[in-house]
């Protein structure tokens, strides 16, 4: 029984790494899910058009065991000049309720002025 439930547990932690890695796949990784670090390798094997070899991200002690870290370059740096656009435009919508929120703060401060000019005329 002991061995069994040992096996369990050691199949769910290899599910859980597969997962992991899964979820690392999106812009360009800093850390493998083993804990080292990621590198930039070309394959020199594997020929693209006319470039000599495809550019990959991958974990500095890279096996091929589902395991470890290897995205391609491209798809890599794809995906984090589309993070930068999503903050970009983020950071546009909140210049734009900055910019409203700037007209209020004028119209305000206009109306308080009128109301202090009307007082002062009253005492």
């Amino acid at each position: 029984m002991e061995e069994e439930l040992r096996d369990m547990k050691a199949h769910k932690a290899y599910y859980n790494m597969l997962h992991f890695v899964s979820d690392t796949q999106q812009e360009i990784p800093k850390l493998c899910p083993c804990g080292s670090i990621t590198k930039e390798f070309v394959d020199e094997e594997d020929t693209y058009d006319y470039l000599p070899g495809k550019i990959y991200f991958i974990c500095k002690n890279y096996q091929n065991d589902g395991l470890h870290f290897r995205q391609l370059w491209v798809m890599g740096v794809q995906q984090e000049v589309e993070r930068l656009k999503e903050r970009v435009h983020e950071q546009e919508k909140l210049l734009r309720e900055c910019e409203a929120l700037k007209a209020q703060v004028r119209m305000l401060l206009q109306r308080v002025s009128e109301l202090e000019r009307v007082r002062r005329v009253f005492y």
